[in-house]
C-alpha cells in the first residue's frame, strides 16, 4: 500500500486492517479510499480469511474525507464512484467486519463505520455526523442506515446539530455493542472475529448475505426470503452433519458453562 497508509495483518483466518495516517486522524485522502477498496477486494479473494477487524491508527478511526485535498482538487464530496467506490467495496465484503472504534469517527468516518457488521468502542470513541455544517449531503449510507440503527428522532438530532456522541450514549443507544478501555479493545474485537470464524464458513457467508438482502425488502418479503434460502440450505444438510455439530455446539456449551 502506497507509504503503508493501509495496513493488513493476518493472525489466522482474522485480517487485522489498520488505517494509517495518525498525523492526519486517518482522513480519508484518496489513496487511502483506493487502498481500502483494493484491500478489501483483495482479502474476498483469500480463502484464509473469514472475518476482518478494522480500525484506525492514534487517537483517530477516521475523521472522515480529507477536506484539505477535497478543497484543492475540487472532489465533489460524497461517493467516489468508478474504480474507488468505497460503500460498494465493503458491502460487497461477504465475510463479518467488525469496526473497532478507537477514537474519532466523524462524518465520512462515521459512514465507513456503518459499512461495518458490528460496532465495538473504545472509551475514548467519539461519533459525529457533520454534513450540514459543512455543507455537503452524505453519500455512502448514513442518512438511511443511522436511523435504522438508533431510531429516526436520535438520527435527526445527531445529523442536524453535528453534536458529538459518545461511546457510553452510542453504545445504550444501539449504536455499538459494547465499549472497552482504550487497551482492551483490539483484543476483543479480534476474540470476536474468531469466534466468528469457527461457526461453519459455509452458513456463515450465507448468513451475512441473507441478512443483508433482507434489510432491503419488507417484513413480509423478508420473512420469505428466509424461507426460501432455508429450505435451499436444507437440501445439503445430512444427519450425520447434524449429529456433528450438535456434539460441537453442546461441547462448547460445557466449556462456557
Amino acid at each position: 500500500m502506497t507509504d503503508n497508509i493501509l495496513l493488513i495483518e493476518k493472525r489466522g483466518a482474522v485480517a487485522l486492517v489498520t488505517m494509517n495516517r495518525p498525523e492526519a486522524l486517518n482522513a480519508l485522502s484518496r489513496a487511502l479510499r483506493k487502498a481500502l477498496v483494493t484491500g478489501f477486494a483483495e482479502l474476498a479473494r483469500d480463502t484464509d480469511i473469514r472475518a476482518v477487524v478494522l480500525t484506525g491508527a492514534g487517537r483517530a478511526f477516521t475523521a472522515g474525507v480529507d477536506l484539505k485535498e477535497a478543497g484543492e482538487s475540487g472532489f465533489a464530496l460524497g461517493a467516489d464512484g468508478g474504480e474507488i467506490d468505497l460503500a460498494e467495496a465493503l458491502a460487497a465484503y461477504p465475510w463479518p467486519i467488525i469496526g473497532a472504534i478507537n477514537g474519532f469517527a466523524i462524518t465520512g468516518g462515521f459512514e465507513l463505520a456503518l459499512m461495518c457488521d458490528v460496532l465495538l468502542a473504545s472509551e475514548t470513541a467519539k461519533f459525529a455526523d457533520t454534513h450540514a455544517r459543512v455543507g455537503i449531503m452524505p453519500g455512502w449510507g448514513l442518512s438511511q442506515k443511522l436511523s435504522r440503527l438508533i431510531g429516526v428522532s436520535r438520527a435527526k438530532e445527531l445529523s442536524f446539530t453535528g453534536n458529538f456522541l459518545d461511546a457510553e450514549t452510542a453504545e445504550r443507544w444501539g449504536l455499538v455493542n459494547r465499549v472497552y478501555q482504550a487497551d482492551e479493545l483490539l483484543p476483543a474485537a479480534l476474540k470476536l472475529a474468531e469466534e466468528m470464524t469457527s461457526t461453519d464458513p459455509v452458513l456463515l457467508k450465507q448468513y451475512k448475505a441473507m441478512i443483508e438482502d433482507g434489510l432491503s425488502l419488507s417484513l413480509g418479503d423478508a420473512l420469505k426470503l428466509e424461507v426460501e434460502r432455508s429450505a435451499a440450505h436444507a437440501r445439503n444438510v445430512t444427519a450425520e452433519s447434524v449429529e456433528a455439530a450438535r456434539k460441537q455446539v453442546t461441547s462448547r456449551g460445557r466449556e462456557q458453562a
